[in-house]
Formats: structure tokens, sequence, C-alpha cells
């Protein structure tokens, strides 16, 4: 030690200060993950995440484009390593790894509690995968000119819908690995699809700004929604099939928003959610017992979390991870567990906190 100090007295001020800097490097290192929580009063209130972060073996090695929940335990991601990843996130262990894509996949589908899932890739397929069988894809769907940029599979696991930026949605037999239908829109380049519980409908997002419900019964569109003024990147629907929420894309905080719509008689829009900065890329609706009222959850660029009174609209709380880079998918793990995938730092294990009233904090990573 007094060997140190003798050393540090004698280099020069400029000298000094890179040592200081290299000696403190990992605990520069470490991110500040801020949180706000907005009072009854409108008043913002700040804070830092000061507990510590779990930082397991990450699942990929490059940004993550897509996350799934196949259980309360393990998740199914893909991203621009061109690897499908099944992963313990309670246990921080690699389940399986499975490749078979030539390009960064872009899109993950399963029934919940089912042991198979799906990926699409900007190589213009679909694979799908079992988790206990083979390393190979036990089906392959191919059929696009395009980048495959949405896929959902029926809740009975016998029909898998696809979309892509070639404007065509095919309804495929997943048994046969058939297509059993096919349909085009101009214009219509497919952001993201989602399968309506308990319904024969399919709820699509485009880029020419409007959603639609198709029929799969002949897959026929059954209704298209008012068009807003950005690219609706993402959708998801509510357990109970009553209500449906789509997001845009912005900069700045033009666009950046998530729309709550009617799925019944009216389908009308019935709540707006604005507050990101950036396009808003995921949104899901959380377990109704996370919180004295429904909320919802949207992810965006801007590298924050946000939860949302899905009735009226206000931002209940928001997380920022600092440093993770563009937001690009939310999954519910359980009734209160989130999972977020990230362009920089792999996939977040967020979890509802209630010591302190309704609170998100990053718990892990991987």
């Amino acid at each position: 030690m007094l060997l140190l100090r003798r050393r540090l007295q004698r280099a020069p001020p400029q000298q000094l200060l890179c040592r200081f800097r290299a000696t403190m490097g990992k605990l520069q290192s470490k991110l500040k993950h801020s949180t706000y929580r907005y009072r009854p009063d409108a008043v913002l209130e700040e804070r830092f995440q000061t507990r510590a972060l779990q930082e397991y073996s990450p699942a990929h090695m490059d940004a993550v484009s897509a996350v799934a929940a196949l259980d309360s335990d393990l998740c199914v991601s893909g991203g621009n390593d061109k690897t499908v990843v099944a992963y313990n996130w309670k246990t921080g262990n690699v389940v399986r790894r499975f490749q078979g894509h030539e390009h960064e996949i872009t899109k993950i589908a399963c029934v919940y509690k089912s042991k198979q899932f799906f990926s699409a890739s900007r190589d213009r397929k679909v694979l799908m995968w079992d988790l206990h069988g083979s390393s190979q894809p036990s089906q392959q769907f191919s059929g696009h000119t395009m980048a495959v940029t949405g896929v959902a599979v029926s809740p009975d696991s016998s029909q898998l819908c696809t979309g892509s930026r070639d404007n065509t949605l095919l309804l495929w037999d997943v048994g046969t690995g058939q297509c059993v239908e096919r349909a085009s829109v101009s214009r219509n380049l497919v952001t993201h699809l989602c399968w309506v519980p308990r319904e024969p409908y399919v709820l699509q997002t485009s880029e020419d700004k409007t959603v639609r419900l198709w029929d799969s019964r002949g897959l026929q569109v059954a209704h298209i929604f008012p068009a807003k003024q950005h690219i609706q990147t993402y959708c998801q629907v509510s357990e109970d099939g009553h209500r449906c929420l789509s997001c845009s894309n912005g900069f700045g905080g033009e666009g950046c928003e998530a729309t709550l719509w009617d799925l019944r008689q009216t389908r009308n829009r019935i709540c707006e959610y604005k507050g990101h900065f950036q396009t808003v890329a995921s949104c899901v609706f959380l377990p109704r017992a996370l919180a004295w009222v429904p909320v919802i959850a949207t992810s965006s660029y801007d590298c924050k979390v946000k939860i949302w009174n899905q009735d009226t609209g206000a931002c209940l709380f928001t997380l920022s991870l600092d440093g993770s880079g563009p937001l690009t998918s939310l999954a519910v793990g359980d009734t209160t567990s989130l999972l977020c995938a990230s362009f920089s730092r792999g996939i977040h294990l967020l979890r509802v906190d209630h010591s302190r009233g309704l609170e998100l904090r990053e718990v892990a990573a991987f």
C-alpha cells in the first residue's frame, strides 16, 4: 500500500487520472437504473435502483429481437445471432439452443405451456421446434418472398398464420406444413400478428398505419380499425378476447404511443397511452392480480418500460434500463414477472414489487 501511494504521488496528474479510471473500471461499468413514480398529484418522483442485480450467462451473443414465455419457468427467444434459445429464467440456465435460420430472427410465437414453438426470420422461413425433440426443426413453413415479420399460432396449435413484408398473410396446417389459405393486401407490410384467444380471428398490425382483424376461416378481413398517424409496430389481445392493444413508431414523443381498442361490437378506440419518446416496440396486458386496477406495460426504443392504468391512460411507473439500447420485446413470465428483450444487454427479468406500492424493478439479466 505504501509503495502504491509513492507511485501515485510521483505520477503526473493526467497519468494519475488514467490509473484512477482503470482502477474504477468495474465500478463504473455497473448500470444505474432510474425509476419514476407518478403520484396522484401529478408530481414525478425519480428514484434509482440500488438492489443487487443477478447477472446470468447471456442467452444470445447479439441483439435480442423477440422473447416469449413457454411457462412459468421457461422462455424462448431469438435474435440477430440466428439462434433460438430456450432458457430457464429462474435458474439462469440455457435449456436448449436451436440453429436453422440463415438470417436474424424477427419473431417468436408459442402457445403457453406448450413444448412447441415457432421462429420467423428474414430468411423468409418459419421453423417449428420441439423443446424435447431433435436439434433440427420439426416442421418448416416456406412460402413468403420477403422477410417474415409476423407469426401467430392458434390456441389449439393446429394452425399457424404468418405475415411478411411481401404484403401477404399465409395460413398453414401445422401437422402437414402445407399452406391452406393465402391473402394479399396492397401496401400491407405486416409488423406483427396475434391470435385472438378461443376465436378463429387473427389481429395484425401494419406499416400502412392500420390494425386489421382477420377471420382465419377463409382468411378474409373481418374489420379494419381507423388508421393511426404512425406505423403500427405490435399488437396483443387480452386474455378474455374483448380488447386489444397496438403501439406505434415515432420520435421525440411524436407518435410513440399505445392504443387500446374494443374488439366487441363497437370496435372503437378506447384509450391512448402517451409518454414514450421513441418507437414503442411492444405492449402487453398484465395479470389482473398485479394491481388494484387493470394495468398494461409498454417497452420502447427509449430504454424505458412503463406501467399504465388501462382505463385512464395514466402512467403509474417508469423503469429506465439505461445502457440497454432499444427495448424490442415484452412477455409476461408469471403473475409478478416480465421478460424484456433489448438490443444491447440481452434479456432483462423485471419484477413487480408491492412493498411501496406498484413498482417495477430489474432483478436479473441474461
